[in-house]
C-alpha cells in the first residue's frame, strides 16, 4: 500500500492532504481501519499432470499422495517460491520434504519407476502395438489386452496372471506372496483380504502396471519397515512419482573415515543375512547391485534403497509357475525392458548369490585403502575369497564369517551411529 501512495499522492493531493495520507499509512492501527486490507495472496504451485504422471493414469502406481502435492505438504527440496519451476522431468528421483501439520518437516524421496524417457518409450509401444497408433488412450488400450481381461474376472492374484513378467520378485511366484501382496497393498483402503473384491478395475490396473515396470513400491508396501525388514518406508504415490523415506546412497560412503565404512560394511553383511533367513521363509536374492541399491538413513541406519533388482523365492510353498510357463510373453513383458532378454531360471539361484555379488561390487569400493597393514590385506583377501566364490558357497560362508570378525572391532560407538547409541556404551561387544 505505501508504495501506491508514494506513486499516485503526487499527482492528485495537496500538500496538507499529502502529510494526512502518509501519518495514517504509518500508524497501523490507523492505516487498518482506514481501508480494508488486500486479502493475502497465496503463492500458486502448478504442478502439471504431465509431470506427475497423472494424465497416463491409470497405466500409473496410483494417487494416495496427490492431495499431499497440491496442499504443498510435499514440496520439492530447491522449490523455494512461486517463481521458481518444476525440477526437470528428466530425472530420476528428487529430494523433497513432507509435512503431516505443516509445522515439522521431514526429508523424502520423490522417484519415478523408470526414467520418463522409458515411461514415453513404453507408453509408444503400448499405443503402435495395441493400437497401431503414435497416440492413444493408454487404459483404454490395456484393458482391451487378454491378461487384463483375465484379472478383470479374477477373484484371487494367482500364478498365471503375473508369468512373463519381467520383475525378478515375480520370476518365481507363490501364492503366499501373491496373497500378500493383495492383502496389503497400500494404494487401496485395506481390506485385510487375499481376495480382490475390494479392487476397482483401476486398481487392478495400476497394480498390473506396477508390477510390470518396477516392483520396487510393492516390495515396500508388503515388507514394510516397521515390521523390521530393511526397506525404507513406504508413503505413497501420485501418478508415476514414489514418495519414500529418503536414503543417502552408498556411493556417498566410499571415502568415509574407516569406522563409518566398517560399520556400514558390517551392516551390509546382516542385511544379506537377514534376506536369506528369516521368519517367513522368503529368501530374497539380487539379480544384480550397484552404488545406488543401498541406502543410510541420517542415524547411520543402512537399508535397501532400490528394491527393484530383488527376486523373491518362497522357501515354505515353493514356485508354483515352470520355466515354460515363464517364458510366457506379451506388452506388460516389455514395458521396460526388451523383450527377447533370457530370464534366469529359478532353480539357478544359489544361496550365496547376493553375498558373491556384493564382495565383488560393493565391499571393496567402501573398504579399499580405509585400514593399516596387516588388517587391510587381510580383508582384502577375504574379499576376493567371497567374490570368487571359491571352494563352492561353503567357502564363500567362511570369508564372510572370517570378515565379520575381523571388522567389528573396526567400528567405534559414538553418536553418528545413532540407531545403536547409546546402547553399544553398555554393551559387551564394545
Amino acid at each position: 500500500m505505501g508504495r501506491w501512495i508514494r506513486c499516485l499522492c503526487p499527482r492528485v493531493a495537496g500538500p496538507r492532504m499529502l502529510l494526512l495520507v502518509l501519518a495514517l499509512s504509518c500508524d497501523p492501527s490507523t492505516a487498518a481501519t482506514a481501508s480494508p486490507s488486500a486479502p493475502h495472496a497465496k503463492p500458486i504451485y502448478t504442478f502439471g499432470r504431465t509431470f506427475l504422471g497423472l494424465d497416463k493414469c491409470s497405466a500409473c502406481i496410483g494417487t494416495s499422495m496427490c492431495k499431499k502435492f497440491f496442499k504443498e505438504e510435499i514440496r520439492f527440496d530447491t522449490w523455494l517460491s512461486s517463481r521458481l519451476k518444476l525440477p526437470p522431468s528428466y530425472l530420476l528421483s528428487y529430494l523433497g520434504n513432507y509435512t503431516d501439520d505443516a509445522k515439522s518437516w521431514r526429508v523424502v524421496d520423490i522417484t519415478r519407476l523408470t526414467s520418463k524417457y522409458q515411461h514415453d518409450r513404453a507408453d509408444q509401444r503400448i499405443c503402435t502395438s495395441l493400437v497401431k497408433s503414435k497416440t492413444c488412450s493408454l487404459e483404454h488400450a490395456l484393458r482391451r489386452t487378454r491378461r487384463f481381461q483375465k484379472w478383470l474376472h479374477a477373484k484371487r492374484l494367482t500364478p498365471d496372471l503375473v508369468q512373463g513378467l519381467s520383475s525378478p520378485m515375480l520370476r518365481c511366484p507363490s501364492q503366499r506372496l501373491l496373497d500378500r501382496i493383495v492383502r496389503r497393498y497400500a494404494e487401496v483402503p485395506d481390506a485385510g483380504s487375499i481376495y480382490m473384491d475390494h479392487l476397482t478395475d483401476q486398481d487392478k490396473l495400476r497394480l498390473l502396471y506396477t508390477l510390470a515396470v518396477n516392483s520396487h513400491p510393492i516390495l515396500l508396501q508388503i515388507f514394510p519397515d516397521v515390521e523390521g525388514w530393511p526397506f525404507p518406508r513406504y508413503l505413497g504415490s501420485c501418478g508415476r512419482l514414489v514418495v519414500s523415506a529418503s536414503t543417502r546412497p552408498l556411493r556417498d560412503f566410499y571415502g568415509a573415515a574407516p569406522e563409518v565404512a566398517a560399520d556400514l560394511a558390517l551392516q551390509l553383511l546382516a542385511v544379506l543375512r537377514s534376506m536369506g533367513t528369516n521368519d517367513l521363509n522368503y529368501f530374497f536374492y539380487f539379480t544384480h547391485v550397484n552404488a545406488g541399491t543401498f541406502g543410510v538413513f541420517s542415524n547411520g541406519h543402512l537399508f535397501i534403497r532400490d528394491a527393484s533388482t530383488l527376486g523373491i523365492i518362497d522357501k515354505e510353498e515353493g514356485s508354483q509357475m515352470t520355466d515354460g510357463q515363464q517364458e510366457h510373453r506379451d506388452i506388460f513383458s516389455c514395458l521396460t525392458v526388451d523383450c527377447q532378454a533370457a530370464l534366469a531360471s529359478c532353480s539357478s539361484i544359489g544361496d550365496k548369490h547376493s553375498l558373491i555379488m556384493v564382495c565383488r561390487e560393493l565391499l571393496p569400493k567402501l573398504l579399499k585403502g580405509k585400514f593399516q597393514q596387516p588388517v587391510q590385506e587381510k580383508i582384502d583377501s577375504f574379499l576376493q575369497h567371497c567374490a570368487a566364490g571359491l571352494r563352492g558357497h561353503r567357502g564363500v560362508e567362511e570369508a564372510v564369517v572370517a570378515l565379520a570378525e575381523l571388522l567389528k572391532p573396526l567400528r567405534s560407538c559414538d553418536s553418528r551411529f545413532a540407531y545403536r547409541y547409546p546402547d553399544c556404551k553398555y554393551s559387551d561387544k564394545f
